[in-house]
Formats: C-alpha cells, sequence, structure tokens
C-alpha cells in the first residue's frame, strides 16, 4: 500500500477502495456494488472501474464473461488498500464500516485514539468460497484446526452467516461431522476449500441460531445507589436496566464484549459494573 499522498479526494477513494476490497476478497466486481454502496447510476459506475483499471490499478482486473463481472488478475497488487480480510470483513458490518472510510481523512489532529483488535490471518483463497457458500447454500470441503485438534482435519460444512464479535469473524456453519451447527473461526481454515452441491442445511433449519434472546443489564447489586445511577448514565438505562436482545449463539460474545463475568449465572459475581439480571434465561446459552 502506497504511502504518497492521495492524489484523489475522498468521495473518490471511498469508491476506488470498495473497488479492490470487493474485487480481491469476493473474486467478482459489478456496477452493482457501486450502485448500492453510493446511490449512484450504473453509468457513473462502470467509469469509475474503468478509470480505477486505466489509472489507480492497472493489471488488476480483468473482466469475465461467465461471471459478467471483473475478476482479480493473478498480478493483482492492492493500491489504495492494505490487502487484508478485516477490510473486506468490516464493510459487512455498517457500524465499522464509517470508522474505516474515516481513516483517510488524517483525523489525528481531533486527539482521538482507537484500539483496534490485530488482524487474523486470511487469505482470499479461504473467504472466497466461504462467501460464495454462504450466498449460494452451498456446502465446502476445508481443513480446520482448533485448540483441542491443532492438526489439520478435513471438515465439510455449510456455512450461512460472517459474525463479528467485537475482537474476531468467525462463520455460522452446519457441520457434517457433528451433524450440528457450530461456530468456525475464520483465521483457523487452512489450505484452500473447495465448494461442493447444494446444502440441505439452510440458516433456515439453524434453530439456535433464529433464536433471540433478550439480555438485561443493571447495575452490579453491590454499587451504592449513587454509583448505580451513574452506570445507568453510562450505559443508557431506563428504569435501572438496559435490555439487549441478540441471536442465542451470540450470547456469550456479547457477555464477553460487555465485560460480564459468566460466573455472574452461578450467583458469585465478581467486582464490575453491569450484572444480567435475567439469569436462567440467559443460562442455557453460556458456553461450558
Amino acid at each position: 500500500m502506497s504511502t504518497t499522498p492521495w492524489p484523489y479526494d475522498w468521495d473518490l477513494l471511498a469508491r476506488y477502495r470498495l473497488i479492490e476490497t470487493v474485487a480481491l476478497w469476493e473474486g467478482r466486481l459489478t456496477t452493482n456494488h457501486l450502485c448500492h454502496a453510493f446511490g449512484i447510476g450504473r453509468q457513473q459506475a462502470s467509469k469509475h472501474i474503468n478509470t480505477y483499471i486505466e489509472h489507480v490499478g492497472p493489471g488488476n482486473l480483468e473482466y469475465d464473461t461467465r461471471q459478467k463481472g471483473y475478476r482479480p488478475t493473478r498480478d493483482f497488487r492492492p493500491q489504495v488498500t492494505a490487502g487484508v480480510a478485516d477490510e473486506y470483513l468490516h464493510l459487512l458490518n455498517r457500524d465499522r464500516d464509517l470508522a474505516l472510510r474515516f481513516e483517510s481523512l488524517g483525523l489525528q489532529s481531533a486527539n482521538t485514539e482507537v484500539l483496534a483488535a490485530p488482524v487474523r490471518n486470511l487469505t482470499p483463497a479461504i473467504l472466497r468460497p466461504l462467501l460464495q457458500a454462504a450466498r449460494e447454500g452451498l456446502r465446502v470441503e476445508c481443513e480446520y484446526v482448533s485448540l483441542s485438534n491443532p492438526e489439520p482435519e478435513t471438515r465439510v460444512i455449510a456455512p450461512h452467516t460472517l459474525v463479528f464479535t467485537g475482537i474476531r469473524w468467525h462463520v455460522r456453519s452446519y457441520c457434517e461431522k457433528n451433524r450440528d451447527y457450530r461456530d468456525f473461526v475464520l483465521s483457523r481454515f487452512r489450505g484452500e476449500a473447495d465448494l461442493l452441491g447444494e446444502s440441505p442445511n439452510p440458516a433456515a433449519a439453524d434453530l439456535k441460531w433464529n433464536t433471540h434472546v433478550s439480555l438485561v443489564i443493571v447495575p452490579d447489586t453491590r454499587l451504592t445507589p449513587a454509583q448505580a445511577s451513574v452506570v445507568e448514565q453510562d450505559y443508557g438505562m431506563e428504569n435501572g436496566a438496559l435490555r439487549v436482545q441478540t441471536r442465542g449463539p451470540l450470547v456469550q460474545y456479547l457477555l464477553q464484549l460487555l465485560r460480564i463475568d459468566t460466573k455472574i449465572l452461578d450467583g458469585n459475581p465478581s467486582a464490575q459494573q453491569i450484572v444480567v439480571q435475567n439469569r436462567e434465561e440467559v443460562r442455557p446459552w453460556v458456553f461450558d
């Protein structure tokens, strides 16, 4: 990624970045990507793509008549992005996408600092087939490692949703080995995944995923009324409580993100500012 000053204004830079990011990680770019992202017409989107090919990243993209879109060439080299997976993954997370676009504005003078989780190791060869399988309802044969089984193991999965937990990315998938829906950390896939046929296990059949759980967050009961009032203001609580809804399999990740010790569910809370009030409702969704 070049360190020289950008010769493009912010709006053009954002469009060129989208072109580069989508092409690299999805393996197919169309004018629709720009039309939907920036609210522009097809003719203008086509002009931006052609300008990118001619002036920004010569030799990076080629038109594929079969896919009816542009694909990255073997010699693809990022010019306006870093070429890391987080750039694409955060496009899927609308809240963080805005922050990524503002990074080019040089706002250091605003005296702010934002912590970001370290970038996890991930390649287009791994992410592309997982994304395609999720979009088209396909099965994928892949190699996966875990802390309990560090040697690569062949798995056949049916991905349906990518999830950002605030720390890392995983893909919710049906696992044919376990005959159940599981979470697979993206950085733990190895080699290249192979697309197989259509899966009979879509997202609609993931009953846990389609179960919504409401967490009732309240100030830690050990706080004084004055302290509890401060916490209520911090979290924008109404009537002393904050209700947060999420999917069942994401409850544990949300608790971790809020830094709520899951021991609170066993009646032994450690020192913390907030706790879960509806413990019994949440208990079935906490990891063992």
